[in-house]
């Protein structure tokens, strides 16, 4: 919730509710692109810190914990309506997203990294996987079909547009604290192996040597960067394009539904195919849904059955990249003679914030080269300007995906047959041991 309401809805947010102006849009725009590729760049180093963590409480929690205190604290000051205005303005949005991707990396990799450390069986993973997935996925979907009307309802209620988002957000904070709050008090680590302390210096070479993690890395950054893009201009999409805000919430509860449901298919679908095999009919199932959503014009009907494409493909992707980059932590461990847990999964992050660059860098651009920043309504848009948000929002993403599945093909080769032969190596060496 709290994350979907950052990444998807707070360029949105600054563009119609606080109405900044094209500079000011540019500025934001730079800060986002470049604090994001700087805290993905710290991500592993945030690895290294929850790896050497000794605690009573683990390694884990003590960092969730403090992530996700943070991190509420810096979404509500994003959504603030601060009294400033011009360059200050601009100051005090700096220091609360610097704060926010901080807190993010904290909590998100000492909460993933928990994953490897609850079992070594693929199943019981891609079960664990699929209940982490479909979670977030409702939280993500609740937030993204009920903030048109929840906010538009506060604003009534409030007289402010401004309230009504800070006070949605406040709401979104006191949950995300909540549920975090679940994890704290009942996960369980179970795959204990001793992992010795882990010298700054030896970073980069832990991640350099695990070749599979890094073709992982790279083609999901060109995956989620086109769907980042997509995604965040949908709403304006429907306001500025299609000409119905309105029709944004039913047709965010549509794609919804078609995430869930990839999400919760995902184990049936794995009995039938294998991974790579998975990965081939998510990444054409997005690749088609854009190419229809490209074409659909002004029908309703073709709109949603692009999004449901779209949306289970990228269901199915976004769980194999989970799963793939759990995989690579028992190969880090069976090449490199050491387990490190939040190290392999600070690349999850690093990709999601990655490609959150990418990918608002083509929002801010879509935004300014189309003319949306300045329009008061659908029709303030010229054919010109809506060929261009149609670029940036369908037919790049399309590019990305097809290159993203044609790098993967020819260079991930952790399949299941073959991660079972380094789980069988890793309990014969633990057993000599």
């Amino acid at each position: 919730m709290v994350a979907a309401m950052v990444s998807l809805f707070l360029i949105y947010y600054m563009t119609d509710i606080v109405g900044v102006s094209d500079r000011q849009l540019a500025a934001i725009t730079t800060i986002i692109v470049a604090l994001r590729i700087f805290d993905a760049l710290n991500d592993p180093v945030m690895g290294v810190i929850v790896d050497n963590t000794h605690t009573r409480w683990g390694k884990f929690k003590p960092w969730i914990a403090v992530g996700a205190v943070l991190w509420g604290g810096s979404t509500l000051l994003l959504f603030a309506d601060v009294p400033v205005s011009g360059e200050n303005f601009i100051v005090v949005f700096f220091v609360g997203y610097l704060i926010w991707g901080i807190s993010y990396t904290i909590n998100d990799i000492s909460f993933y990294g928990m994953l490897p450390s609850l079992s070594r069986n693929l199943k019981e993973r891609e079960g664990i996987g699929v209940i982490a997935r479909i979670m977030a996925n409702i939280g993500l979907f609740s937030v993204v079909v009920g903030v048109v009307p929840i906010t538009e309802w506060l604003s009534g209620v409030l007289g402010d547009p401004q309230k009504a988002w800070f006070l949605f957000a406040t709401v979104l904070v006191l949950i995300m604290l909540a549920f975090q709050s679940l994890t704290l008090a009942f996960t369980k680590q179970k795959v204990v192996a001793p992992t010795p302390h882990t010298p700054i210096r030896e970073l980069f070479r832990i991640i350099g040597r695990n070749d599979q993690l890094l073709w992982v890395t790279v083609t999901m950054i060109l995956f989620m960067s086109g769907y980042t893009a997509t995604t965040s201009l949908g709403i304006y999409y429907f306001e500025y394009i299609y000409g119905d805000l309105g029709m944004y919430a039913i047709f965010a509860g549509i794609l919804g539904v078609a995430q869930l449901t990839g999400l919760a298919i995902f184990p049936l679908v794995s009995t039938r195919l294998t991974r790579r095999q998975i990965h081939a009919l998510g990444s054409a199932m997005c690749a088609v849904g854009l190419a229809i959503f490209a074409l659909a014009g002004s029908s309703m009907i073709v709109i949603g059955v692009a999004g449901v494409l779209l949306f289970m493909g990228q269901a199915f992707i976004q769980l194999l990249m989970l799963l793939f980059i759990a995989d690579c932590v028992e190969y880090g461990e069976w090449k490199l003679g050491r387990r490190t847990e939040s190290i392999t999964f600070s690349l999850q992050p690093f990709i999601y914030k990655s490609s959150n660059a990418l990918g608002t860098g083509m929002v801010g651009l879509a935004l300014l080269i189309s003319g949306v920043n300045q329009a008061d309504s659908a029709a303030d848009i010229t054919t010109g300007g809506q060929v261009a948000f149609k670029v940036a929002m369908m037919v790049v993403p399309i590019m990305l995906v097809i290159i993203s599945w044609a790098i993967l093909r020819r260079t991930y080769t952790l399949d299941e047959g073959r991660y079972a032969e380094i789980v069988t190596k890793l309990r014969i060496r633990e057993e000599q041991e």
